[in-house]
C-alpha cells in the first residue's frame, strides 16, 4: 500500500511548493530568466541523483536509453511553467488556478487515454466530466 501512497504524497507536496513559488514570483522578474535558473538548479540536482543511481561507470548506458520523450517533456514543462507564471500574473487565486487546471487536465486525459492508449471510458467517467465542468462553473462564480 505504501508504494502507492508515497509517490502521490511527493506530487502533492511538490505541487504545493510549486504553486506557492509561482504565485510568489515577483511580477518584474522575467519568467524565462527565472525558469533558466530553476532548470539549471534542477539539472544539477538531477545529474547528481542520476550519477548516484546508475553509478559513474553506467552513465553512458543510462543516457543511451533516452529517447524523444525527454525533448517533448522539456517543451511541455516550459509551457506548463510559463503558463502558471502568466496565470498568476493575470490575477488567478492560488486556491483556484491549480484546481481549474487540474480538472481540465483530468478531463482531457480521459480522452487521451482512450485515443492513444485504448483505455475504456466508463459511464462514471462521463458523469465525472460533467460534474467537473459544473464544478468549474461553481468555482469561478
Amino acid at each position: 500500500m505504501w508504494k502507492l501512497i508515497w509517490p502521490i504524497l511527493i506530487v502533492i507536496l511538490s505541487n504545493t511548493f510549486y504553486n506557492v513559488c509561482m504565485k510568489s514570483m515577483p511580477s518584474d522578474v522575467n519568467p524565462f530568466g527565472a525558469l533558466m535558473v530553476t532548470y539549471l538548479v534542477a539539472a544539477i540536482i538531477s545529474a547528481i541523483i542520476f550519477v548516484f543511481s546508475v553509478g559513474p561507470s553506467n552513465i553512458g548506458d543510462g543516457l543511451s536509453k533516452i529517447n524523444w520523450t525527454s525533448v517533448i517533456l522539456a517543451l511541455a514543462i516550459v509551457g506548463l511553467e510559463v503558463g502558471y507564471v502568466f496565470v498568476y500574473r493575470a490575477g488567478w487565486a492560488v486556491s483556484t488556478a491549480s484546481v481549474v487546471a487540474n480538472i481540465g487536465l483530468a478531463c482531457v486525459l480521459i480522452f487521451v487515454g482512450y485515443f492513444l492508449y485504448k483505455e475504456n471510458i466508463s459511464i462514471n467517467q462521463i458523469v465525472g466530466i460533467v460534474l467537473c465542468m459544473f464544478g468549474l462553473v461553481l468555482i469561478n462564480i
